[in-house]
């Protein structure tokens, strides 16, 4: 058993290795019209590339309606420089990879601890393929890293928890929320004054040597509903009954436009302030902390808001698949069966985009029924999530429970002097 137990991370780097090799041919192959036509790989060949050429002269792509992001995207995206002999594209892909890489490594390296598990290594290693190349094409694997790190550091480090949370979240925002299930008291303290400290720190920086910062929250802002969101599958089955409305390419995304769209978005925004008043009300009434629950809560936390928000991009399951895989290398985690639904949600992913997303953005039966499959399972996953995370956080036990196998006799038949003794 021992000699098995340590071929495992052989094993693991075997499949890295071979699944990795299958997701660049479908990079290379990206042309090809099931696998987008070139669509995904053109955000980093193009989009991408025109944003490093305005960061390199020390600037944010300020009134670019398609710059979204926090001021940390901006050295991620300038990263590819660090490889001259290479061209952006073949660098960017390589360091997508480099830190694919490190989160294998961490989560294995974790795994192996006593009391751990590697079903979080397998997870990942395993499950990120299910979105073909995609997770090679956007940064989200770099974002993904600096979340996993800051779970996987916390038992050994509050500091660098705190730190790597911030920078995550420096490049996009959802790593802050990776400390919400933080043991109340001065673990709690120490995360967050490192993160705060870091940012703080950070954005200094990044606001003296880049003009521009913070011009990015003036373009969010405008989004709308994206037909990938779960209010997007709405109005998609409502163009099927005959509302009149349309698909129009905006902020970077395939977007609804026409009635009732802002109404959409205004309940997708209170269904987010909803989430969040459910996270807060766990952590005042949890109990009960095991080491796995900074790991549950932060996947519970990124879920509710992804189900949520306006917009749900395909990208968007390598962050849960990262967190699903943290839950997993613990045994005590409560998130295993929410694991195999982020899983399921993920395969069909690849089936919305690239392959049939043509039939989405027609709002045609199969594409609506593709996302009404997905998001159910999305949102299935976040309401299981919550729902084995707020039990988790009650006590083990109740006071004065009887044993169910010996009913608890009625006072009157107790002896009045046992009764007095008691």
């Amino acid at each position: 058993m021992s000699v098995l137990r340590n071929h495992r991370p052989l094993t693991l780097a075997i499949a890295w290795l071979a699944s990795r090799a299958l997701m660049l041919w479908l990079l290379a192959h990206d042309h090809l019209a099931p696998l987008g036509g070139g669509g995904v790989s053109r955000e980093v060949g193009h989009l991408y590339f025109r944003w490093y050429g305005v960061l390199s002269e020390g600037a944010f792509p300020v009134g670019d309606r398609l710059w979204q992001y926090p001021p940390g995207a901006g050295p991620v995206l300038l990263a590819p420089a660090l490889l001259p002999s290479l061209t952006y594209f073949t660098a960017f892909v390589t360091l997508t990879l480099v830190a694919d890489a490190v989160i294998a490594v961490a989560l294995t390296r974790a795994g192996r601890r006593p009391g751990r598990s590697l079903r979080g290594a397998r997870l990942w290693v395993l499950g990120l393929p299910l979105l073909l190349h995609i997770p090679l094409a956007r940064y989200d694997v770099q974002v993904t890293a600096f979340a996993v790190i800051s779970l996987l550091t916390l038992s050994r480090s509050t500091r660098a928890c705190g730190a790597f949370a911030a920078m995550g979240a420096l490049v996009k925002v959802w790593p802050a929320l990776a400390l919400i299930g933080t043991p109340r008291g001065r673990t709690t303290r120490e995360v967050r004054t490192s993160a705060a400290i870091t940012a703080a720190a950070l954005l200094a920086v990044l606001s003296t040597v880049f003009s521009g910062s913070f011009d990015f929250l003036r373009q969010q802002s405008g989004r709308g509903v994206q037909i990938e969101s779960l209010g997007g599958t709405v109005l998609g089955f409502a163009h099927r009954a005959g509302w009149p409305g349309r698909v129009r390419y905006q902020y970077g995304a395939m977007e609804f436009v026409g009635p009732y769209v802002s109404s959409v978005a205004a309940c997708s925004l209170a269904l987010t302030v909803a989430a969040f008043g459910l996270l807060l009300l766990w952590r005042v009434r949890a109990r009960r902390w095991t080491a796995a629950t900074p790991y549950d809560a932060a996947l519970t936390a990124v879920l509710l808001f992804t189900v949520t928000s306006r917009v749900i991009s395909p990208q968007y399951m390598v962050w849960l698949l990262g967190l699903a895989a943290v839950c997993l290398t613990s045994r005590h985690t409560t998130q295993r069966p929410v694991a195999a639904l982020i899983v399921a949600a993920t395969a069909v992913s690849s089936a919305v985009y690239p392959g049939l997303y043509g039939e989405v953005v027609h709002s045609t039966w199969t594409g609506c029924v593709l996302m009404l499959v997905r998001n159910g399972l999305l949102a299935a996953a976040a309401i299981v999530s919550f729902v084995r995370l707020w039990r988790s956080g009650l006590p083990t036990t109740a006071p004065h429970r009887t044993r169910p196998d010996r009913p608890a006799r009625s006072p009157h038949r107790i002896p009045a002097a046992l009764r007095t003794r008691q």
